[in-house]
């Protein structure tokens, strides 16, 4: 049955990858589609092929692009690190919970995924601007005395992007917490150990696992996301999904937002083969 999974990439990750790649090594046209062919067949049956290097090279020339990936591995860095920090004590109380309290905190997390994304993500602009929710309560408790300014900053793309994809780091977590060996805590305190050094010393290296899993999670489509930054962040707000939207739709330059979506691909899948080839040295060192 291995052929299903392979199918299921050929279709739908392969293909269009091989599609986008093409696109991104043609020019741009006034026409439709919006680039000319990459092969081109003469009279006579030869065939031509015109490849446009060029606009990777435009990539590198152009600070805006650099700008764009930059701040997009920040903000997707930063988003994951928040997320991993509110996930992982929600996760710990999730997995050391009886049921069925564990079960109703489980549905709870899941719960946000019964609202539609879109919808999740305005309710976040009721909550954050001048006069909204958050300001009228810290306001009211005499907090502060004049509103902040919490709405289209990086604040609230940050805070966003952890709310959303929230759930996408706590069940990894909650799978790796809940096979957790009893008796080796229980071994740590024979020994003499704190219930904080048993943390830090058994608990944390042990999930290890569902952090790197939660992390890449969140961190992957956290980098090209182009919703929340464009709803809760400001103009200088600048990710790699607003470009290649740019590109596409406002420029109707195809064969650059190509380049541009094949460079993003690579920032993602370069470190994910670099962890997964550390992953197997460590499983061969501990044969």
């Amino acid at each position: 049955m291995a052929w299903i999974p392979t199918l299921w990439l050929l279709l739908l990750f392969l293909i269009p990858f091989l599609v986008v790649a093409k696109i991104s090594l043609s020019e741009a046209a006034i026409a439709m589609p919006p680039y000319k062919p990459i092969l081109t067949w003469a009279a006579d049956g030869f065939a031509t092929l015109r490849l446009q290097f060029g606009n990777y090279l435009f990539l590198l020339d152009d600070p805006l692009y650099l700008s764009a990936y930059g701040e997009s591995i920040q903000i997707a860095g930063i988003s994951t690190l928040v997320t991993l920090l509110i996930a992982y004590p929600m996760a710990y109380v999730i997995a050391r919970a009886e049921e069925p309290r564990r079960t109703a905190l489980l549905i709870l997390v899941i719960l946000p995924f019964w609202t539609s994304f879109l919808l999740r993500v305005y309710a976040w602009i009721g909550i954050l601007k001048t006069n909204g929710i958050l300001n009228n309560a810290l306001m009211g408790m005499g907090l502060i005395d004049a509103p902040l300014v919490m709405l289209q900053t990086d604040f609230a793309v940050y805070l966003g992007i952890a709310y959303t994809y929230l759930p996408f780091m706590v069940l990894p977590l909650y799978a790796t917490l809940s096979k957790l060996d009893g008796t080796l805590l229980e071994a740590a305190e024979d020994l003499g150990a704190t219930p904080w050094v048993s943390f830090w010393t058994v608990t944390l290296p042990l999930t290890l696992p569902g952090m790197l899993a939660g992390s890449l999670l969140v961190f992957v489509p956290a980098l090209g996301e182009y919703v929340i930054p464009a709803l809760l962040g400001g103009n200088d707000t600048l990710m790699i999904g607003k470009v290649l939207w740019n590109e596409f739709f406002a420029n109707r330059d195809w064969p650059i937002a190509s380049a541009v979506a094949i460079c993003m691909l690579l920032v993602i899948v370069a470190p994910l083969m670099w962890l997964q080839r550390i992953q197997v040295r460590r499983e061969e060192a501990a044969v």
